[in-house]
C-alpha cells in the first residue's frame, strides 16, 4: 500500500471512529467542508470554462459539483504525486549527507587534513 492510501484509510477510520464515540458534530464539519470547498472549486472551474466558451454555448450550472469534486480529488492526487517526488529527493539527500558523513569520519581517523 502507498503511503498516500495509508493515508486516506486512517482518515477516514478516524472520521468514522470519532462519528462512532459520540462525536458526529465532528463528521458532520469534516463533510460540510468538503461538500462546501467542492461547490466552490466547482464554480471557480465553470467559471473559467465559461470565459472560454462561446455566450450562447455556456456550460450547465448543474456541472458546479462534479467538477468541483473532480477537481479536489486531481488536486489531491497531484499532491501525493508532489510528496512522492519530494520523498525520493529526500532520499537521495540523505543517502548524500551520510556518504559524506562517512567520509569524513574516516578521514578524521586516518588525521588527513
Amino acid at each position: 500500500m502507498k503511503p498516500g492510501i495509508v493515508g486516506l484509510v486512517v482518515l477516514g477510520v478516524g472520521v468514522v471512529a470519532l462519528a462512532g464515540s459520540g462525536a458526529e458534530k465532528v463528521g458532520d464539519k469534516l463533510l460540510s467542508f468538503i461538500q462546501s470547498a467542492a461547490e466552490l472549486f466547482g464554480e471557480g472551474l465553470l467559471r473559467l470554462l465559461n470565459l472560454i466558451l462561446p455566450r450562447d454555448r455556456q456550460a450547465s450550472p448543474e456541472l458546479a459539483m462534479p467538477l468541483g469534486y473532480l477537481g479536489l480529488i486531481t488536486v489531491v492526487l497531484l499532491l501525493f504525486g508532489i510528496l512522492e517526488a519530494a520523498r525520493k529527493v529526500i532520499w537521495i539527500v540523505v543517502a548524500v549527507g551520510w556518504v559524506l558523513l562517512l567520509v569524513r569520519i574516516v578521514l578524521d581517523a586516518l588525521r588527513v587534513r
